[in-house]
């Protein structure tokens, strides 16, 4: 079985409980649409919270979110190939894989894009570096990337795994009040507007907005689980 969550801020218990009322075994995935949380304060805390994930009888696939480190910055981190796609996974703990940017991967016979990253509206209050990195966003060459992949693939996929969503999908209900929209870089959610527009897809999953919502063929998550369809 191939399950998707919602953002997890390295708070895996609710992941816990999931496996224990659904039966998972180690074969089953769970993806993660972004900021996982696990590769956050370094050191032991992430250590033991990897030693808690990985006796969990399922195997993670993380898209990179925003409020976490890119795990391709982190030596431990090697790539390996997986479902005919690119991951990054440490030796140690070979059930967390994060999936890289542009990436394609056979899931239960669909093709999935990995395309991950958003911005922080409160990166300002973080620390650069320990709990906020400037390299949250997809980089030019990453875009670059996933654009490359589109066109060999002729603009057809079966799924998109994302963390935010293209700006015309912005669930502008949940924003936090407050917060200026014009002072908010919306340069990825544009730029996932434009690769919607020439996109033939059939579902297109994301996480980053806390909220449980669908629209058209895009499905918001947060705390509800789904399964791969």
């Amino acid at each position: 079985m191939i399950y998707l969550t919602g953002d997890t801020h390295g708070d895996f218990q609710r992941i816990a409980h999931f496996c224990a009322r659904m039966h998972t075994k180690p074969s089953d995935i769970m993806i993660i649409l972004g900021d996982a949380g696990i590769n956050f304060y370094g050191g032991w805390r992430d250590l033991h919270k990897k030693e808690f994930i990985s006796a969990l009888p399922i195997t993670l696939f993380c898209i990179h979110g925003n409020h976490e480190k890119r795990p391709a910055t982190i030596p431990s981190y090697a790539e390996q190939e997986w479902h005919g796609g690119i991951v990054y996974v440490e030796e140690q703990f070979p059930s967390i894989l994060f999936a890289k940017d542009g990436e394609v991967y056979d899931l239960n016979g669909m093709r999935a894009i990995a395309i991950g990253g958003a911005y922080s509206i409160d990166w300002m209050l973080r620390i650069p570096g320990r709990s906020w990195w400037p390299d949250e966003q997809p980089s030019t060459d990453t875009k670059a990337c996933v654009e490359s992949k589109l066109d060999q693939l002729g603009w057809k996929v079966d799924v998109v795994l994302s963390h935010t969503v293209p700006l015309k999908y912005e669930p502008v209900e949940v924003f936090l009040p407050g917060i200026d929209q014009r002072k908010v870089d919306k340069s990825t959610e544009q730029w996932l507007d434009c690769i919607e527009d020439r996109l033939r897809y059939g579902k297109w999953y994301a996480g980053h907005y806390h909220v449980a919502k669908s629209v058209d063929q895009l499905q918001l998550m947060f705390e509800d689980y789904d399964t791969l369809c």
